[in-house]
């Protein structure tokens, strides 16, 4: 018994202190300058649309028409990175992630070019009618992820949702850092970005796997490196809510 006591201290001992010690940088800067890429100044903005189940099929087929002219009209600063279904999770839902290379000035002069263009402003108000709500969110992209670029499918994606306590952001920087090594055999990492306006303190994963039976055994194959289980114990306190979404591209989607 006493063996086994002292057995787990050292390690209960770790991350009591993981709670209360950060690891932050010692220069006083802002998260997003600590923790962006620095090779880029892209602004990522996610959409999340919850559609009228009556509507889902007509408004699919609205955003394939209209949403690849924003993509490749060469005078928009901006890209369309994916735009999918939910699957799994909350139902009736549409999730499209953009790129504004150039940060908010991008962002803002995109926004300006489309209030003046009469076709997206007759495409936002026939959309409107197929909604029930929406709300986006901007964020940035961690420097330690992959940029997410297009890729062939079939592939299911999953967008998993972190709330951290207000606070932590820069602790789950530090141990990600290290942990999406783990990630990386299968090629199945596609981005990671927290928020910078919206819900704060939200961090979202996204992932790339050919079907759910794959995705099973590539997080299973996980737990088999040694480290994954303690960075896995450290993030967890982190956590004050999370989410997982899986989800099946539209066929404008440039990650397929």
């Amino acid at each position: 018994r006493g063996l086994g006591s002292s057995a787990h201290r050292p390690r209960e001992d770790s991350w009591l202190k993981s709670l209360f010690v950060r690891k932050v940088d010692p220069r006083k800067d802002a998260h997003s300058n600590l923790l962006a890429k620095r090779e880029t100044s892209s602004l990522y903005k996610l959409q999340f649309h919850n559609v009228k189940p009556e509507c889902l099929e007509a408004y699919n087929k609205l955003c394939q028409e209209v949403l690849p002219k924003i993509h490749e009209e060469k005078h928009y600063p901006c890209a369309l990175v994916g735009t999918w279904n939910t699957w799994y999770g909350e139902q009736d839902q549409a999730v499209h992630l953009w790129r504004y290379e150039g940060g908010y000035p991008a962002l803002n002069e995109v926004m300006s070019k489309l209030r003046q263009n009469k076709e997206f402003t007759e495409f936002r108000k026939e959309r409107g009618n197929m909604l029930l709500s929406r709300k986006n969110q901007l964020l940035l992209e961690f420097s330690f992820w992959n940029e997410p670029i297009p890729r062939d499918g079939p592939n299911i994606y999953e967008l998993r949702s972190y709330q951290l306590r207000p606070g932590t952001m820069i602790e789950w920087g530090n141990y990600w850092a290290r942990a999406i090594r783990f990630r990386q055999d299968s090629n199945e990492a596609v981005g990671g970005f927290f928020s910078q306006i919206g819900q704060l303190y939200m961090v979202h994963h996204l992932w790339a796997y050919k079907d759910l039976q794959t995705r099973e055994d590539i997080r299973n194959a996980a737990w088999n490196k040694p480290g994954w289980d303690e960075l896995v114990y450290y993030t967890v306190p982190l956590i004050q809510e999370m989410e997982s979404r899986i989800m099946i591209p539209l066929k404008i989607s440039p990650l397929q």
